[in-house]
């Protein structure tokens, strides 16, 4: 029953690393997309659930979500072609990112990636992003995107800075 989580989790890389062979926005896209994002909701519940959570499972869990994120960057840039201006923001936040993983990995010797709400909505509005492609415009869904991941990488490395230790579930800056 422990590895049930562990194996949702890994088979969300598998569907994510398909997806850049499948023609983006197709209905085999979102099929295999909305497979991607099923199991990462249920990923967490179950192990919360049989009291099988684990610090791998947190890791592959981020693991699997950074590859996903990866492979819609690279599959929808073409249709989205965004500014520079916007290009220069999803890197900064990329940095942002990258300096809390940084911190974690310097103060408690592990990888790590917080479940914080900031980071529990971004990952909600990036999972949509796909499908509001086709009703909204492309340029004001990636400003939200960008102000919430904004938002959220740096409450995140406040949170990695500020922690005495790990706390990978901790739910905000203004939570201990």
């Amino acid at each position: 029953m422990k590895v049930i989580p562990n194996c949702i989790s890994f088979s969300r890389i598998i569907f994510s690393a398909i997806l850049i062979f499948v023609k983006p926005l197709s209905v085999s896209f979102y099929a295999i997309y909305i497979i991607c994002g099923f199991s990462d909701i249920v990923d967490g519940f179950i192990a919360r659930k049989t009291g099988t959570t684990s610090r791998l499972g947190e890791k592959l869990d981020s693991m699997a979500d950074m590859i996903m994120i990866g492979v819609l960057l690279a599959v929808l840039y073409p249709i989205v072609n965004p500014a520079t201006k916007i290009i220069i923001w999803i890197i900064s936040i990329g940095i942002i990112r990258l300096a809390a993983m940084s911190v974690a990995l310097k103060k408690y010797k592990t990888f790590a990636m917080l479940h914080t709400y900031g980071n529990k909505i971004t990952g909600i509005v990036i999972f949509i992003f796909p499908i509001l492609l086709l009703y909204i415009d492309t340029t004001m869904l990636l400003y939200i995107i960008c102000v919430l991941a904004s938002i959220s990488a740096i409450e995140e490395l406040i949170i990695q800075l500020t922690s005495s230790k790990l706390q990978a579930n901790r739910k905000s800056i203004f939570t201990e």
